[in-house]
């Protein structure tokens, strides 16, 4: 599979976003770890979770222990694959979401998360959501404690400005690494943010790069356009989209979500599509 770059690892062109597994109509536990396990099959070597992805805060962590014991039990090796995951958000219970930029709770859910995980350092930690009572500095700066103390080998932030980016870079010391924005064909409101990235070599993971839980069907009949291209290079509606993401830039990774081993495996094979200079600014247009 096609691969890409966070910091100094090299992950697949595509991953696998964990959030329909842990949230409102997830599937069971054995379907969950099947889709994980069929993902590694399909070559996949990212799994973003993050761990406000529950039904609510009794329960945070889930989606990071089902991915935990999804790399325990798979038949093949797992030391390549990156685990990313986030803190800063909680969920009350309601199905809504709060958040929580304070550096001692960041921290805090950083320990939670390395205990739901079973690791002694997370791969990829994310600042989940900007807090609008917290100075963003402030936030970021708790990633750089954690970065320092060996608890997490990597740090991003999610849901930023480029302004938020740039920032977080400066107080990082430059070792931010990554942004993770929603983008998709009907939400484009990151494409600077996504450009941004690409110009200083931070990777860009889109969130809901299909639209969202129980959107991306909608693909076909909203932008008939990927469904053109679609048939023309032998694929689906969905595979066109993240095939055309990535031909965003050399550093994006989209993240799409899968709550079955199908949908997974399909979603993995986008990243063997080509699409040429005509048919991306037709998707482009769209």
């Amino acid at each position: 599979m096609l691969q890409r770059q966070i910091g100094e690892r090299k992950v697949s062109a595509i991953g696998l976003g964990e959030m329909p597994l842990s949230i409102e109509g997830r599937p069971s536990r054995t379907q969950s770890i099947s889709t994980i396990h069929a993902s590694l099959d399909a070559g996949v070597t990212i799994i973003d979770t993050a761990d406000a992805y529950a039904l609510s805060v009794e329960e945070h962590g889930h989606g990071e222990r089902i991915v935990a014991k999804a790399l325990a039990t798979y038949g093949g090796p797992t030391d390549h694959v990156l685990v990313a995951t986030k803190g800063g958000h909680r969920r009350p219970g309601d199905g809504s979401w709060t958040v929580h930029g304070d550096p001692a709770y960041i921290k805090a859910a950083c320990e939670a998360s390395l205990t739901a995980l079973g690791v002694e350092a997370i791969g990829l930690y994310q600042y989940h959501r900007p807090d609008p009572e917290v100075p963003w500095a402030e936030s970021v700066g708790a990633l750089a404690e954690l970065l320092d103390a060996g608890k997490i080998e990597m740090a991003g932030v999610s849901n930023a400005t480029v302004d938020q980016i740039d920032e977080a870079q400066r107080v990082l010391g430059g070792r931010l690494v990554s942004v993770q924005n929603e983008f998709s064909p009907r939400f484009r409101s990151s494409a600077g943010e996504l450009a941004h990235c690409e110009k200083i070599g931070v990777a860009f993971i889109p969130w809901s790069p299909l639209g969202g839980i129980r959107r991306s069907g909608s693909i076909q009949t909203d932008y008939p356009a990927f469904s053109e291209v679609a048939e023309e290079v032998g694929a689906t509606a969905q595979q066109v989209t993240l095939a055309w993401m990535l031909a965003q830039g050399s550093r994006v990774i989209p993240i799409p979500g899968s709550s079955r081993p199908e949908t997974a495996v399909a979603s993995a094979a986008a990243a063997d599509i080509t699409l040429n200079a005509e048919q991306v600014a037709r998707l482009d247009a769209a």
